[in-house]
């Protein structure tokens, strides 16, 4: 993994999260889903760490468990200095007042029995604010920072588009002023003209109050405008990490070259086309990985070492970081 420093606000290392599979009638534990398997990063102070994949990869599993809304099978996750994986409730709690969530679904993560002022103003009493007055102009305030106005703080969240829910649910992660946010696919449910917006007003707040993203995405030409470095994942492992800039112009795993050629290009006027890398069959189930390099059974450079030896996460050149015998 990169090496840890000084500016680190979180450093992840070596994190599992294995779902049991139970059946017969005593529902005895017969296998594991292993949806992380050993991922290690760092991110630092200030950064958006952008996290890319195809569905199934671990991704949301990676953001969910780092913030331990679920628990993590193995590894450890230290948070400004702290370890989340053996904070007790107490210390969890006054921990998450530093750690936010943007769900990919609006509409599910919000209670469509209450108004949405309510919603965001709620962690806020949970963390001791009692003040009802201090408490709403909290949330006028965190209202207006994403383009919206008090009145929306009355109104219930079906009365609202998918941006404007996604804009309050930007605003109830700003509400206790985090350190860090984990944004899970904020604008993947979003048309490509809300997708813009809801992007300027996540990088405005991240400059306005210093914060720090992880944002998980599947659409690379959203991670390459509000990233500052790429991690990408393949069934359950980081395959490659590196800053935007150096991951776009020279990718060196072949699964994220295959990625990066499937980028269309939106310039009508340039001439030619990508080579497109076609990965043939489909993405092992994580019930059962492949031995060696997981990646091996649709890489089209593959070799039998491949299949033996799993390859070690290694840096190719200072700061580029790829798990493959080839890169």
């Amino acid at each position: 993994m990169t090496t840890p420093n000084s500016n680190d606000l979180m450093i992840v290392q070596d994190l599992k999260k294995y779902f049991p599979v139970r059946s017969g009638l005593m529902q005895r534990v017969t296998a594991h889903v292993k949806a992380v398997d050993g991922v290690s990063f760092t991110i630092q102070s200030g950064e958006c760490l952008g996290m890319v994949g195809e569905s199934g990869c671990g991704k949301t599993t990676v953001g969910r468990t780092i913030l331990r809304l679920v628990e993590p099978t193995a590894g450890s996750v230290v948070f400004d200095g702290q370890d989340i994986a053996k904070a007790d409730a107490k210390t969890l709690k006054a921990m998450r007042r530093n750690m936010q969530i943007i769900f990919q679904d609006p509409y599910s993560s919000l209670d469509p029995r209450v108004p949405i002022g309510e919603s965001i103003s709620e962690g806020l009493l949970i963390h001791g604010m009692k003040d009802s007055r201090q408490r709403n102009a909290i949330v006028v305030d965190m209202l207006r920072k994403v383009g919206m106005e008090e009145y929306h703080s009355r109104r219930y969240p079906h009365e609202f588009s998918g941006g404007q829910r996604q804009r309050i649910g930007i605003a109830r992660a700003l509400a206790l002023r985090p350190k860090f946010i984990v944004c899970d696919e904020p604008v993947s449910a979003l048309d490509v003209s809300i997708q813009s917006q809801v992007l300027n007003i996540l990088r405005d707040l991240q400059h306005e109050f210093g914060l720090t993203y992880l944002f998980i995405a599947h659409n690379l030409s959203v991670v390459e405008h509000i990233s500052d470095r790429v991690a990408v994942m393949y069934l359950g492992k980081m395959v490659e990490l590196t800053d935007r800039e150096e991951l776009f112009r020279d990718p060196r795993h072949p699964y994220t070259q295959a990625l990066m050629s499937a980028i269309p290009i939106p310039d009508p006027k340039v001439k030619g086309k990508r080579a497109r890398i076609v990965l043939k069959g489909d993405v092992p189930s994580p019930l059962n990985p492949p031995p060696g390099c997981r990646f091996h059974t649709r890489c089209p450079i593959a070799q039998d070492v491949c299949s033996k030896q799993e390859p070690e996460f290694r840096e190719l050149k200072p700061g580029h970081w790829a798990a493959c015998h080839f890169a």
